[in-house]
């Protein structure tokens, strides 16, 4: 079954929301890539990022805490907008 055009837009948002929270971060912005996941059986969107090898350390954070505010964000935004649950995963 194919995405409503409301949640493709969605999808759209919540990607542009990943890449704004990240370009803030890093040094290298062309490295960024963020690729996505249909949702699976229970409805959550897998966003997957992958920024330069110098800029990982950025991203993640002491402790993994600056990764763990961009999921929180994200699934807050996601829920906002009436979105099933979605998922970063970083590498």
């Amino acid at each position: 079954m194919a995405p409503s055009p409301v949640s493709a837009w969605l999808e759209v948002i919540m990607k542009e929301l990943l890449y704004a929270i990240v370009v803030g971060l890093v040094d290298d912005k062309d490295a960024i890539e963020i690729t996505q996941d249909e949702p699976n059986e229970e409805g959550v969107i897998v966003f997957h990022l992958r920024v330069a090898e110098d800029d990982m350390g950025r991203v993640i954070g002491k402790q993994g805490r600056i990764a763990k505010a961009i999921r929180t964000i994200m699934r807050s935004g996601a829920a906002r907008n009436g979105m099933d649950s979605i998922a970063v995963e970083i590498g």
